[in-house]
């Protein structure tokens, strides 16, 4: 039996010769800079989850389905490029950002290339037209809505009202609607009839939102070694996550902590709002999205890729534990 660990390996290594295939040997510094976040790595967790959808509906079909995975991933790394600009981010992945080796033009042009690209890949996915016409319809509304989110990301560092529904559908668009759209789309041009595509966009959306909860814990109780970031960084900030608004219902000033935080500090800003159960009460929050996205899967016959599905979004809530 296949483990989690072990597909997701083999998949990142597929996915890579593709990309190096397709971008490894670009010229132009607009081609360069579009390529460069790709090259410098990755999970590939969207392109996994495209092609496991597609083998969970209809076993063997996945490698004709490979341009749409890597389509998922360009659109991915087009966010990150965009964000890398708004948030004025000097390093991505172990290396410097688009717009500090180029300048900001030169990214937002490389990511709209990016972008481009992601709809051209699609249509070279080997599937039916009315499929792909679906796919790249999917996908159009998928990018709207990321930008909503971030947009709304934004808007929500300038108040300390935001309530948890509106957290949800923030982090729904910016995070959880491009698993979603991985999923459904993989279903949908492997020949998924609607209420299977319906149910694996679902899976894909509660596994982001699951996936992006998990990034708050981690971002506050990780090391910087686990986690890559600063601890704490999102509360000295002023980000509006769950857990700055359930502190915030709990009575729990966080103001105070939008500033450098010394180690002490910051053990002692966890200790309190452990004490509060906050991080437990989050905790659960993405351990129920988690399993809403698991019984989603339940109209799919049961397989191996069907499993493995299952297992990513327990994967997604286990991370930095």
């Amino acid at each position: 039996m296949t483990t989690l660990e072990d597909y997701l390996e083999k998949n990142t290594d597929r996915i890579d010769r593709v990309i190096h295939r397709y971008f490894g040997d670009v010229h132009g510094d607009l081609f360069r800079a579009s390529a460069h976040l790709l090259l410098a790595g990755g999970k590939r967790l969207r392109p996994a989850v495209v092609i496991l959808a597609a083998d969970a509906v209809r076993k063997g079909n996945s490698d004709d389905l490979i341009p749409a995975a890597l389509a998922l991933e360009l659109t991915h790394n087009f966010t990150l490029i965009h964000d890398d600009i708004m948030d004025g981010d000097a390093a991505r992945r172990g290396v410097p950002t688009v717009h500090t080796v180029w300048d900001e033009p030169t990214a937002i042009l490389a990511g709209d290339v990016l972008y481009a690209k992601a709809f051209e890949f699609i249509c070279l996915s080997d599937a039916g037209e009315a499929a792909k016409i679906r796919a790249v319809k999917m996908l159009a509304r998928t990018c709207a809505e990321i930008c909503e989110g971030q947009s709304m990301d934004m808007a929500f560092e300038r108040r300390d009202d935001v309530s948890e529904a509106e957290y949800l559908e923030m982090v729904s668009k910016k995070t959880g609607v491009l698993y979603g759209a991985s999923a459904a789309i993989g279903g949908i041009l492997a020949g998924a009839t609607t209420v299977q595509a319906d149910a694996l966009y679902l899976f894909g959306v509660n596994s982001g939102v699951a996936f992006q909860i998990q990034d708050d814990l981690i971002d506050l109780l990780a090391s910087t070694e686990k986690s890559g970031k600063d601890r704490a960084s999102d509360i000295r900030e002023g980000k509006q996550t769950l857990i700055a608004i359930k502190a915030r219902e709990k009575g729990i000033d966080l103001a105070p902590y939008r500033r450098a935080l010394t180690g002490a500090e910051i053990d002692d800003l966890i200790a309190r709002l452990q004490d509060a159960g906050i991080a437990e009460e989050v905790r659960a929050v993405a351990v129920e999205r988690a399993g809403v996205a698991k019984q989603a899967l339940s109209v799919l016959q049961d397989s191996e890729e069907k499993r493995l599905l299952a297992e990513i979004a327990d994967y997604f809530i286990a991370r930095g534990n």
